[in-house]
C-alpha cells in the first residue's frame, strides 16, 4: 500500500489540473499558484514573450501573457512531476511482465521477433544498473510530458489563430459591404464602427476582430488611426491587416471613406468568386482523394487480406484493425482537415441570436416578469417597502419569479416542442437515443453467452437499424429547418430590392414595407404580413424588422435586418443601402448554389464507389468464399491419395482452409460495410454541403442500403 502512494500521488495532480475547467474557484486558485511561481519570469521582456503575446491576441485568448504563460509552465512542470513517477511504476510493470524467463517468451513470440526474448535480461539486473534503468524510464516520460505540454498549449493557441484567420477571412466580404452602406447612408465613421461592434453576432469574426479597435476608442481615448493600426498588426488574418492598414491611411489623408469602402467592397465581391473557384476545385481534389484513398483502397486491401487469410494464414487481426481503427481514424482526419481549409466558404452559417419568445418581444419587462416594483404586492408607489409584511410579500414574489425563470424554457418547449426541434436539431437525440436504446433490449436481449463473434452477431443488425433511426429522425428534423431557411434566404435578394425601388420612388419607410408586405414573396410573404400587423398595430419599423428577424432565424435575413434598422437612423433614403445589401445576398447565394451544383458530380461518385464496394464484399460473401469452402472439401476428405499437389488431392493452398473461420470474415464484410457507409455519408456531407451535420441523411442511406445488401445476401 505504501508503494502506491507515489502513484496515486501522481494521479491526483493530474486530476487537479482537470478542475479549473469546471471550477472558477479552483481556476483562480491555479492562476495565483502559476503567477507566484512564475510570475516574475515570463514577465522578462523579450523576442519570446513577444511573439508569444501576438499569439495569445491573434487566438484571441481573454487571459494576459503573464497569466497563461505561468499556467503553461505550472501544467508542464506538474506532469513533468507525476511522468517522473508514473515513468518508475512504468518500468517497474515493464519488469514484472518481463520476469518469466527469456524461453517462455521465446517460445510465446513468432520466430521472426524472437530476438525480443533478449529483454527478459532486463529482469535480472543488479542494483546500480537498475537504479539507472528506472532513472531513465523516469526522465524520458516526465521530460515527454513536461515538452509536450508546455509545446502543446502553445501550439493550440497557433491552430486556434490560423482557424480564426479563415473565419475572419470568410466573413470580411459582407463586413465590409456592412461599413459601405451604412457610410454609404451617411452615418459618420466612428458611429458606423460603433454598430458594427454592436452587431458583431451577426457579422462574425471579421466584425469581431474590429470591435476589439471599437473598445480601444470608447474605453481608452485611442484615435481611430492608432487602433486600426494595432488591429493591423494584431490580427492573424493578411486581408484584414490590409484593410485596416488602408482605412488607417485614408483616415489620415482624408480622403472619401464611403469612396474607399466602395472599392474594397467591389474588391472583395471579385475575389469572393476567385476564391470560390479556387475551393471549388480544391474539393474536387480532396474528393477524388477521398474516393481513391479511403474507398478504394480500403476495398483493395481487404480484398487481398481476406484472399491471404482464407487460403495461407488467418488475417482476422489486421482486418479489424483496418476497419474498426484505420477507416473510422482516417475519416475522421480527412473530414478535419477539409474543414480546417475550406472553413466559411459556401457553408451552412449560424448566427447566435438571442432567445425570444415566437411574437418577438424578447424576454423584456411585461405582464409577470416584476420588473416594476410599484406592481408588487406590498410595495410603496415609489418603490420602497409598505411594511414588514410587505416585504415578505415581496420576497416571496421574487422566488417564485426565480421558479417560474427555472422552467422557462421547458414551458417554450412544451408549448411548440416541434417548432423548437426544427431550430435545435440535435434535442431530436433526447427521445430517439433512449427509444433506440429500448428497442435494442426488446429485440436484441438476452444474448447468448458464447464466443464473441456469435455474442456479436446476434446484436449487430439490431445496432446498426438503431443507429439508422436514430440518425433518420435527426435528418429529417435538420433537413426541415435547413430548408425553410433556404426558400427564406432565397427570397430575401428579392425583398431588398423591392424595398429599394418603392424607397427610392419617394415612398417612407413605414409605407415602404407596407407595399412590399403586399407582394409575392413566397417563403417570406407570410411573416412580411406579420411584420405588416406589427407596424400597424403601433410598432415602429425596427421594433418590427427585428420580431421578423427573430422569427425567421436566418443569417442573410439577420444581416439584412441589422443593416436596414442601423440605416434608417442615419437618413430616410435607405433605397441605395437596400441596393447594397440586396447584392451581398445574391452573391451569397450564388456562390452557395454554385458549390451545391458542382460537388453533385462528386457526391454520385461517392455513392456510387459505395456501391462498388458492397458489390465486391457481397462477391466474396456469395461466390468467392463458399467456392474456396467447396474446394477444400476434397483435402478435408482424402480422396486423392492424400497426395499434395495431385489432381483431385489436397493442395497447399486449401489445406489449411479448416483452421480459418470463414462466418467471422463474412461478419466482418457487414461491419466494414457499416463503418464505410458512415464515414462515406459524412464525408459527403461535408463535401457536399459543408457541414458534417448534412451527411446525416446520406448516412441513413447508405446503412438502408447495407441492411439491404446482406438481407439478400443471407437469402442466397
Amino acid at each position: 500500500m505504501i508503494a502506491s502512494v507515489p502513484l496515486f500521488a501522481a494521479l491526483g495532480l493530474c486530476l487537479a489540473l482537470l478542475l479549473p475547467a469546471v471550477s472558477d474557484r479552483a481556476d483562480l486558485l491555479v492562476t495565483r499558484i502559476a503567477l507566484s511561481l512564475f510570475g516574475d519570469y515570463v514577465a522578462e521582456d523579450g523576442p519570446r514573450r513577444r511573439r508569444q503575446r501576438d499569439l495569445l491576441h491573434a487566438a484571441h485568448v481573454d487571459a494576459t501573457h503573464r497569466a497563461y504563460a505561468s499556467r503553461t509552465l505550472l501544467y508542464a512542470g506538474v506532469l513533468g512531476v507525476a511522468g517522473s513517477v508514473l515513468g518508475v511504476y512504468a518500468a517497474a510493470a515493464l519488469l514484472s511482465a518481463l520476469d518469466v524467463g527469456e524461453a517462455a517468451i521465446r517460445a510465446f513470440l513468432p520466430a521472426a521477433l524472437s530476438f525480443l526474448a533478449g529483454l527478459a535480461g532486463l529482469a535480472s539486473l543488479s542494483l546500480p544498473r537498475l537504479f539507472l534503468l528506472l532513472t531513465f524510464a523516469s526522465a524520458t516520460l516526465g521530460s515527454a510530458l513536461a515538452a509536450g505540454t508546455y509545446y502543446g498549449r502553445w501550439e493550440l493557441l497557433s491552430q486556434r489563430a490560423h482557424a480564426r484567420a479563415a473565419e475572419i477571412d470568410a466573413t470580411l466580404p459582407r463586413t465590409v459591404a456592412f461599413m459601405y452602406a451604412l457610410s454609404r447612408s451617411g452615418m459618420a465613421f466612428p458611429r458606423v464602427m460603433d454598430t458594427l461592434a454592436e452587431n458583431e453576432a451577426v457579422y462574425g469574426e471579421a466584425a469581431t476582430e474590429l470591435s476589439v479597435a471599437v473598445r480601444d476608442m470608447n474605453a481608452f481615448g485611442t484615435d481611430a488611426l492608432t487602433a486600426l493600426q494595432r488591429t493591423a498588426r494584431r490580427t492573424p488574418s493578411d486581408d484584414l491587416a490590409d484593410f485596416s492598414e488602408n482605412l488607417a491611411s485614408v483616415l489620415g489623408t482624408g480622403q472619401s471613406i464611403s469612396a474607399f469602402l466602395a472599392d474594397q467592397y467591389e474588391l472583395y465581391q471579385e475575389e469572393a468568386e476567385s476564391k470560390q473557384e479556387r475551393y471549388l476545385e480544391l474539393l474536387s481534389t480532396f474528393a477524388e482523394a477521398y474516393v481513391t484513398a479511403l474507398v478504394a483502397g480500403p476495398l483493395f486491401f481487404i480484398t487481398i487480406l481476406v484472399v491471404i487469410g482464407l487460403v495461407l494464414a488467418d488475417t482476422l487481426p489486421l482486418l479489424r484493425v483496418v476497419v474498426y481503427l484505420g477507416v473510422p481514424l482516417a475519416t475522421f482526419g480527412f473530414v478535419v482537415y477539409v474543414d480546417s481549409v475550406t472553413q466559411g466558404v459556401g457553408g451552412t452559417e449560424t448566427v447566435d441570436l438571442s432567445e425570444a419568445s415566437d411574437d418577438g418581444t424578447g424576454g423584456g419587462g411585461g405582464e409577470g416578469t416584476g420588473d416594476s416594483p410599484g406592481d408588487a404586492p406590498g410595495v410603496a408607489a415609489d418603490g420602497g417597502v409598505a411594511d414588514g409584511t410587505g416585504r415578505d410579500r415581496w420576497a416571496a414574489s421574487r422566488e417564485r419569479l426565480r421558479a417560474y425563470d427555472r422552467v422557462r424554457r421547458l414551458r417554450r418547449w412544451a408549448a411548440s416542442p416541434v417548432e423548437n426541434a426544427v431550430r435545435a436539431p440535435r434535442t431530436s437525440f433526447l427521445v430517439t437515443v433512449p427509444l433506440a436504446l429500448l428497442g435494442l433490449l426488446v429485440f436484441a436481449f438476452p444474448v447468448t453467452l458464447g464466443p464473441a463473434t456469435e455474442m456479436v452477431a446476434q446484436v449487430e443488425t439490431q445496432v446498426v437499424v438503431a443507429t439508422a433511426l436514430v440518425l433518420a429522425v435527426y435528418a429529417v428534423v435538420y433537413e426541415v429547418g435547413k430548408r425553410r431557411t433556404r426558400r427564406v434566404e432565397s427570397s430575401v435578394p428579392d425583398f431588398l430590392d423591392r424595398l429599394a425601388s418603392v424607397n427610392e420612388a419617394g415612398t417612407s419607410v413605414v409605407g415602404s414595407v407596407r407595399r412590399v408586405a403586399d407582394s409575392n414573396l413566397e417563403a417570406l410573404t407570410d411573416d412580411l404580413k406579420r411584420t405588416r400587423r406589427d407596424i400597424d398595430w403601433g410598432a415602429d419599423v425596427s421594433t418590427a424588422l427585428r420580431r421578423l428577424e427573430r422569427r425567421v432565424r436566418s443569417p442573410m435575413t439577420s444581416r439584412a435586418v441589422a443593416l436596414v434598422t442601423n440605416a434608417m437612423h442615419a437618413s430616410g433614403d435607405i433605397g441605395p443601402v437596400l441596393r447594397i445589401a440586396a447584392d451581398e445576398s445574391r452573391a451569397t447565394w450564388s456562390l452557395r448554389k454554385e458549390r451545391r451544383q458542382v460537388m453533385l458530380t462528386y457526391l454520385i461518385v461517392i455513392y456510387i464507389s459505395f456501391l462498388v464496394f458492397l458489390g465486391i464484399i457481397a462477391s466474396l460473401s456469395v461466390s468467392f468464399i463458399p467456392a474456396i469452402e467447396q474446394a477444400a472439401i476434397p483435402s478435408a476428405g482424402g480422396d486423392a491419395g492424400g497426395v499434395p499437389g495431385a489432381p483431385g488431392g489436397p493442395s497447399g493452398i486449401t489445406e489449411g482452409l479448416g483452421d480459418i473461420d470463414a462466418s467471422a470474415y463474412e461478419q466482418l464484410f457487414f461491419h466494414a460495410a457499416a463503418v464505410q457507409a458512415v464515414c462515406s455519408g459524412l464525408v459527403a456531407g461535408q463535401l457536399g454541403e459543408g457541414s458534417v451535420r448534412d451527411g446525416a441523411k446520406h448516412v441513413v442511406v447508405l446503412l438502408a442500403l447495407t441492411l439491404l445488401t446482406f438481407a439478400v445476401i443471407d437469402l442466397v
